[in-house]
């Protein structure tokens, strides 16, 4: 455990969880397994349910009250088990080394309170001894750095435009500088110009405090622009992984990764339609023996419908969950 907490800031191993809800048990992470070193730029990709969010509720343990619960596997942050620290702890962490920017910033703000004492709160709860003079300099200051007059910390969430609101939102994730970012879709709500000034903003603060981070997304273009690393999500594991040079090459990808792939524009090429991943996401209330993805694959075989496919190594980085790939067997 000491050595991975000098090599990694992150590491999760076989991660379950569930919901349990009235209905049904949702499977929503299935063995999920990634690592990530100290200032790493890291793009999380899959389809809306693969359990991209879930896996960052986990970190930060904010799974709903008695209905989200890890059934397994482990969560090691800088040496320290997530899973099952005490809560006291988990506090200390939350907002001062672990921040974490949810999707809609609508609902992340509170309407009652000005957007300078949102920010300043978190300071107040990681940094009791700074002194309240210093503690309205660093709000005034990381207001300043996301594109907001310090003039306006005295108004409220509903004076401000979306774009504006998700700016506010960033700054409270990052005014305690934290060693971690969990970004979730923060760009989702926004329109194209506003998202491209935001994703600038994330970088720059991320590079300026030396910031490791999770970008939840859909888009691959925007890993591309943003990640140093990349991992395909689906049915709550992940199902290749590797750096951006290895998984845009697209000289060997999961048949999901190539299907992500072929859905987006292209447009060096003429071609008349794009071509859609057939078929729907797996249902996480009754998940398949054998491969998640087969029911949707084209190089589906009797073997992924009966038995799951382990981890395969492409190179050294680059890994993926396929039978396909047996001859590159990961033995790490």
């Amino acid at each position: 455990m000491a050595e991975q907490k000098k090599e990694n800031l992150l590491e999760i191993r076989d991660l379950r969880v569930q919901y349990n809800t009235d209905d049904a048990v949702v499977h929503a992470l299935n063995g999920f397994s990634l690592s990530m070193k100290k200032g790493e730029n890291l793009g999380l990709v899959g389809e809306t349910g693969a359990g991209k969010s879930t896996m960052a509720l986990s970190i930060m343990r904010l799974l709903p009250a008695k209905v989200g619960e890890i059934t397994g596997g482990s969560i090691l942050y800088d040496g320290i088990d997530v899973v099952h620290a005490p809560e006291s702890e988990m506090q200390k962490l939350r907002g001062e080394r672990i921040s974490m920017i949810f999707q809609d910033p609508m609902t992340s703000l509170n309407p009652v309170l000005t957007v300078g004492k949102q920010i300043l709160e978190v300071l107040e709860l990681h940094f009791p001894k700074m002194d309240h003079e210093e503690k309205n300099r660093r709000v005034d200051k990381m207001l300043q750095l996301v594109g907001i007059s310090p003039d306006r910390k005295n108004e409220y969430p509903h004076q401000f435009s979306g774009g504006m609101k998700q700016r506010i939102v960033i700054a409270m994730a990052l005014i305690a500088e934290p060693e971690l970012l969990l970004a979730d879709e923060p760009t989702t709500a926004l329109d194209v110009t506003i998202q491209a000034q935001i994703l600038e903003l994330v970088r720059g603060l991320k590079e300026k405090f030396n910031t490791a981070m999770i970008l939840i997304t859909h888009d691959l273009g925007v890993v591309n622009e943003v990640c140093d690393n990349v991992a395909i999500v689906y049915g709550g594991e992940v199902i290749e992984s590797g750096s951006i040079d290895e998984v845009y090459s697209r000289v060997k990808n999961h048949p999901y990764t190539d299907g992500l792939f072929k859905s987006i524009p292209d447009l060096e090429t003429n071609a008349a339609r794009l071509q859609p991943i057939p078929g729907h996401m797996v249902d996480p209330t009754n998940l398949p023996i054998g491969c998640k993805f087969a029911q949707r694959c084209q190089h589906c075989s009797e073997r992924c419908r009966t038995e799951a496919p382990r981890l395969h190594r492409v190179n050294s980085t680059h890994f993926i969950k396929c039978h396909m790939f047996e001859e590159d067997t990961c033995h790490g």
